[in-house]
């Protein structure tokens, strides 16, 4: 089976590009190297570097590859920088998706996993409650605004067109790999500033000092496994959640962060950040009933840590 991970060279596709290897699939990777990283390629992947925002390059890319199911991972992942560049992030997430959409209806791709946002797409949710995925949508960011779109057209295409799909609504993944220069990735970000002797930087839920925002945290290893389970049809229904149904706010997070590396952060609290939700949590009893538990916050934590340590004693 020939898999195709759009952003393979990414924080989440790369994961999901070496697994599906070990598994047995042909895989290649399309990535623009923006943000991806080479060396996340997995050796025995084919690599195109294409950009999805131009229709020729990917048409070019499904000519020469055939795949028979796209793992469309490909995306701008940061709120804050939708919040600044709505465009951008429209051109990125909306229209290059659609290029890759027309690209699997003109070859022979059987089925299309859409990695869509749970953390983002619901809006807030209340204290006690999880968003579950017959929750309403409230975008209330750009970033979360072109992920539903991109929902809405694909739904579309199936009733049209027949494009089989699932939809995984993830929450706010962490793990090895994770980029800790971006916006996007606290976990990654306070790692990467312990590690590098920094203090770190707490953004306010309402008020600033308080414990900050609230967040579903889950391992990009239970991220990969949805993606394969989805691939093999383990997963068949058209949208499901992927978290855990954990509440950790942003302060709570950097304290088990700095008990996985035995380090003590040197702590600045700032004001909110435009386009942030105050409470994200999602219900995620779908996705256990059908993969079982998930991965222990601390336990990720632990192996996430382990990873950055490694990167960090190589440069």
């Amino acid at each position: 089976m020939r898999l195709l991970v759009t952003g393979g060279a990414g924080f989440i596709g790369s994961h999901v590009a070496e697994t599906a290897l070990r598994l047995g699939y042909e895989v290649a990777v399309i990535d623009n190297l923006l943000t991806g990283r080479k060396e996340n390629v997995p050796a025995k992947a084919v690599f195109y570097q294409a950009d999805i925002r131009y229709k020729d390059q990917i048409d070019w890319v499904y000519k020469e590859f055939q795949p028979e199911i796209v793992s469309h991972q490909a995306a701008q992942t940061s709120v804050a920088v939708s919040v600044r560049e709505p465009v951008l992030d429209a051109e990125i997430n909306i229209i290059g998706s659609l290029n890759v959409f027309n690209a699997c209806l003109a070859g022979n791709v059987k089925r299309l996993i859409f990695a869509s946002t749970g953390g983002a797409i619901y809006g807030e949710v209340p204290p006690g409650e999880r968003a579950s995925i017959s929750w309403p949508a409230q975008p209330l960011s750009p970033y979360a605004c072109s992920k539903l779109a991109i929902e809405g057209y694909l739904n579309c295409y199936h009733q049209q067109q027949g494009l089989d799909f699932r939809i995984l609504r993830y929450a706010n993944v962490y793990g090895p790999r994770q980029d800790p220069h971006g916006e996007a990735g606290v976990v990654a970000i306070f790692l990467g500033r312990l590690l590098a002797q920094q203090g770190v930087y707490v953004n306010a839920g309402r008020t600033v000092g308080d414990a900050g925002c609230i967040r579903d945290y889950v391992y990009v290893g239970d991220v990969v496994k949805a993606n394969l389970a989805a691939m093999e049809d383990k997963i068949n229904q058209p949208i499901i959640n992927v978290g855990t149904g954990v509440e950790t706010s942003t302060l709570e997070l950097l304290h088990l962060i700095e008990q996985s590396i035995d380090l003590e952060a040197k702590i600045e609290f700032n004001p909110p950040r435009p386009g942030d939700l105050v409470r994200s949590v999602l219900d995620a009893s779908e996705y256990t009933a059908i993969m079982g538990t998930t991965t222990d916050l601390g336990q990720g934590l632990k192996e996430t840590a382990q990873w950055f340590r490694e990167q960090t004693s190589r440069d």
